[in-house]
């Protein structure tokens, strides 16, 4: 499977990524309300009204400091319930989240560091916006009230923190730190609601386009990503997520070739072939859920946690700074509460 779905990083200043536990993501329709009659599970009598399942644009819910890191499956989010409403658009809400990730210290490392993480969502007259790993983005197609199907597109912007600091691997940090860049683009894609197991589950398709306007690596990212997610009760929710990540020339430059300046200071052996031509260079897969302290998930404080495998492919996995100094295998995990209103 390719990659799935994390708190938003806030630039250069403080090690805050951008997203808890969402990846997944990246996924559900925004506004499928559950009826108050669904049947809790065995591990859950309890009467209170079920969650509604999460948006295709689940929340993340990890801080990270990497722009690689597919969000949308850490944190499925809950929403309001509009049963009793009869609006045109979906329900308003916000959501923030806090708490802790572990993740690589760069790209392809095998180090790691733990950071605080943070995440904010919400919707407004229809139109959804969120922070998602280390990005921002608003879905320029209003949500319908009760809508099956749910096509989003909407602009990204995108910070890219990767190398920029607190690498801990001697070699990768005497190449030297990169400059934070960044980039902008276009987010689209697609959510389906009530497939296979209730009416109320999701599946989601979405592509994240990124081009880098701030001259650091002046080249592009593409990410595709599936995603799916379920309630299990009232109280819990599980999601699942995959993507991978296609890079152009310039990127695999900037952060995965090794000059002979940067050889002779750090060791490693020179090396260009992740700038040779715009490849596939990790995919990734994640696991997240949620449970509701308040009983209910569409409202209150929920618990939410997850993690993600990543493996680093091709001329990128080759790369000196991820073969020799690094790993092909990535994890991250963390966890944190949310509060929706």
């Amino acid at each position: 499977m390719p990659d799935l779905t994390p708190l938003f990083r806030f630039a250069c200043a403080a090690p805050f990524a951008a997203a808890l536990v969402a990846f997944a993501a990246p996924a559900a329709a925004e506004d499928a309300a559950l009826p108050y009659d669904l049947p809790t599970t065995v591990a859950d009598p309890s009467p209170i009204a079920p969650p509604v399942p999460a948006p295709d644009d689940a929340p993340v819910l990890f801080l990270q400091d990497s722009g690689d890191i597919d969000e949308n499956i850490l944190l499925p989010a809950a929403r309001p319930h509009d049963d009793d409403d009869n609006r045109t658009y979906a329900r308003d809400y916000f959501a923030i989240a806090g708490g802790v990730i572990t993740v690589p210290s760069y790209n392809g490392s095998d180090e790691r560091n733990i950071l605080p993480a943070f995440y904010f969502r919400g919707r407004l007259k229809g139109y959804s916006f969120s922070t998602r790993g280390t990005n921002f983005q608003v879905d320029l197609i209003r949500q319908q009230r009760g809508q099956k199907t749910d096509i989003k597109f909407g602009p990204i912007i995108n910070l890219r923190s990767d190398r920029t600091g607190r690498i801990k691997d001697a070699q990768v940090e005497a190449l030297g730190d990169r400059k934070m860049a960044v980039e902008l683009g276009v987010s689209a894609g697609v959510t389906q609601t009530g497939l296979i197991t209730s009416d109320y589950d999701q599946l989601g398709l979405r592509v994240v386009a990124l081009k880098d306007i701030s001259g650091k690596h002046g080249s592009w990212v593409v990410s595709p990503t599936i995603d799916y997610g379920t309630p299990l009760s009232k109280r819990a929710y599980i999601g699942m997520s995959a993507s991978f990540n296609l890079y152009g020339k310039g990127f695999g430059r900037y952060y995965f070739d090794v000059d002979p300046v940067g050889s002779a200071a750090s060791g490693l052996p020179v090396y260009t072939g992740a700038s040779r031509k715009a490849t596939l260079g990790k995919y990734t897969i994640g696991l997240a859920g949620a449970y509701a302290l308040s009983g209910d998930l569409r409202k209150g404080f929920v618990l939410i946690g997850g993690a993600q495998y990543g493996r680093m492919t091709g001329r990128y996995a080759d790369s000196p700074i991820v073969d020799i100094a690094g790993s092909k295998d990535q994890f991250l995990a963390g966890g944190g509460v949310a509060y929706q209103f």
